[in-house]
């Protein structure tokens, strides 16, 4: 049996990441919000039996994972449409803190992986050591 997770936003993926997509794609990101939040209620599922999460770190009851998504009524894939989302699992408290929600130019040119590793570790020290 899977646990039933509570999804919490980060404030600084609210300010810097979601409210971009909220602008660009108005009414199909809500549609798409409801859909990640419900694949992160059951993320032991999304990362146990599909390739859409990846563990990146794991330290303790802490997992940090990489995750795809598609914007709801555009015709890119998951992989393809360059979306993605950096979340902190806690198994003990049940909780997928949400870090990150970027498409792919959102973090400037470069390495896409040092990119949002960066981010992390700039905005969120309790899991710098992570990664």
């Amino acid at each position: 049996m899977f646990t039933n997770y509570a999804v919490v936003i980060e404030q600084y993926a609210e300010r810097h990441f979601i409210s971009t997509f909220k602008k660009k794609y108005k009414g199909a990101w809500d549609v798409t919000w409801v859909g990640m939040r419900e694949e992160f209620k059951r993320i032991d599922t999304l990362i146990g039996q599909t390739n859409i999460a990846e563990t990146i770190a794991e330290i303790g009851d802490v997992r940090i994972c990489k995750t795809e998504f598609r914007v709801h009524g555009t015709q890119e894939s998951r992989r393809s449409s360059g979306n993605r989302c950096i979340i902190a699992v806690h198994k003990n408290t049940s909780t997928v803190n949400v870090l990150l929600v970027y498409g792919k130019t959102d973090l400037g040119g470069g390495n896409e992986t040092a990119n949002w590793k960066n981010k992390v570790r700039e905005n969120y020290h309790q899991y710098s050591k992570m990664i």
